[in-house]
């Protein structure tokens, strides 16, 4: 069973549920405590050790009913007419007698032979699953398994000589005196097994298929998601797209964590190098490296938290205090009409909750017209000491400004002394500069200025402030 489960984890991190070796030996001490016996204790408990998000439980589900259940079931079914006209008892007979004959045979007969006479399912779906993933499964188009590929699955698994060994068989139970009768029951049986190793061998196909078009179809949501729009996710998308968001933090956490380490020590310093080893004739035996070290940048991020931004809102603070540990500092701000500081809201609460906090009316008042030069103003007035050259400005808002004044000034000044001001627009940039947008004046005093409507293009906006 531990080696089933090693299996099944493989399976679970091919489709996407992040499951480390620590969480398959938890597996294992879980299943240590409930037993295989009960498939709903046993599933549960293979749930609690190795899934960690809501969003996985369902891909979870069809998966263990899959790898626990389908091909097995398939494999039990398929043998259901396998014993005749037999009553239990004289199969049970009948099978030991099968098996010291088996037994007495020289040279043995293969493990797929003796599994199928056997039926032995448990050895028959490891067999059938290792087929399954080899890689070297024919694509089925339909729910029709055409003769060849029928055949060609007999050669993959190897079962070519499947009729050669049950001729011996036959023979080897003649040359053993059993009479015609026995004979005759015998070859029955065989011919039985041999159908119902084909049909377990299109079963096999057509649960592949059934596994990629899961899989196919759960790529087709990942990347729907990543092209819808933050101002139209239902909850149960927003609950995925955080998940979503979380997860890109964690893979450029690593990234970035990487990116430091290396800079510590500094870069290799070539001409130190051959300088002090010409006293090994220029082999470099002393490697020297410079001893500039890369600092890590703070990030000053102000959130219109105005309802026509605020999904965006809220996976942007999510993904920035996500890395905050890359940076030396991280700062928070809220605004709609009045901007208000919310870094230790973030320190001293979950981020969901710091989230939820800071974009639902607790800071600002939510309900106000969207007045960005005042709350600009503000920002100026009382936080302008706190941006210096190694500081990147973040602005979220899409610059509708209610037709007030823009000040427009505060981003010039900003941006004289930060080391850039990048802006994200949630709207369409075909709607920049119209109505009340003052897009074009704001975007004058950034750096860069970005559209940021889905997770697709979050991703790029990341990619921007991992280079910075």
């Amino acid at each position: 069973m531990e080696r089933r489960i090693v299996e099944f984890a493989g399976l679970l991190r091919h489709n996407g549920i992040r499951v480390s070796t620590a969480e398959t030996l938890d597996a294992f001490r879980a299943i240590d405590l409930t037993g295989i016996v009960d498939r709903d204790s046993f599933r549960c408990a293979l749930r609690a050790a190795t899934v960690k998000r809501t969003s996985d439980i369902e891909t979870y589900n069809e998966l263990f009913d899959l790898f626990f259940s389908g091909l097995g079931e398939m494999i039990k079914g398929a043998g259901e007419g396998a014993a005749g006209e037999m009553s239990d008892a004289a199969l049970q007979e009948f099978l030991e007698q099968l098996a010291r004959m088996l037994d007495g045979m020289e040279p043995e007969v293969s493990e797929l032979t003796r599994a199928l006479l056997m039926q032995d399912i448990g050895a028959l779906e490891e067999i059938l699953r290792q087929m399954m993933e080899s890689g070297q499964m024919p694509q089925l188009k339909s729910g029709y398994v055409p003769p060849g590929m029928a055949r060609e699955l007999i050669d993959l698994l190897g079962a070519g000589s499947l009729s050669e060994e049950m001729d011996r068989i036959i023979d080897f139970a003649s040359m053993g005196g059993a009479s015609e009768e026995e004979l005759e029951q015998l070859r029955n049986y065989l011919d039985r097994r041999a159908k119902d190793l084909m049909d377990m061998l299109k079963g096999a196909l057509k649960l592949d298929r059934e596994q990629g078009n899961r899989e196919e179809q759960r790529e087709k949501d990942r990347q729907r998601l990543l092209e819808k729009s933050f101002y139209y996710l239902s909850p149960t998308e927003i609950k995925q797209m955080r998940e979503a968001v979380a997860a890109l933090a964690r893979k450029l956490k690593n990234i970035l964590a990487i990116r430091f380490k290396r800079a510590k020590r500094g870069r290799l310093d070539v001409k130190a190098t051959l300088r002090h080893s010409m006293e090994f004739g220029g082999v470099p035996f002393r490697i020297r490296y410079d001893d500039r070290r890369k600092e890590r940048p703070q990030v000053i991020i102000l959130c219109d938290v105005s309802d026509s931004v605020r999904n965006v809102s809220r996976f942007m603070l999510q993904f920035v205090h996500s890395l905050q540990d890359m940076y030396s500092r991280v700062k928070s701000y809220v605004f709609v009409a009045d901007m208000a500081e919310v870094t230790q809201l973030f320190k001293d609460n979950d981020i969901q909750t710091a989230i939820n906090t800071a974009i639902n009316g607790d800071v600002v008042n939510v309900y106000a017209h969207s007045d960005f030069g005042r709350a600009f103003k503000q920002f100026h007035s009382d936080h302008l000491d706190g941006v210096d050259s190694r500081t990147t400005i973040v602005i979220l808002g899409d610059a509708r400004n209610n037709y007030n004044a823009p000040n427009d000034w505060v981003l010039r000044d900003i941006r004289e002394r930060a080391r850039q001001v990048i802006w994200l627009n949630p709207e369409n940039a075909s709607t920049w500069g119209f109505g009340d947008s003052e897009m074009g004046l704001y975007g004058k005093h950034c750096d860069m200025v970005e559209e940021c409507r889905n997770l697709r293009q979050l991703h790029k906006v990341v990619d921007i402030l991992v280079a910075a």
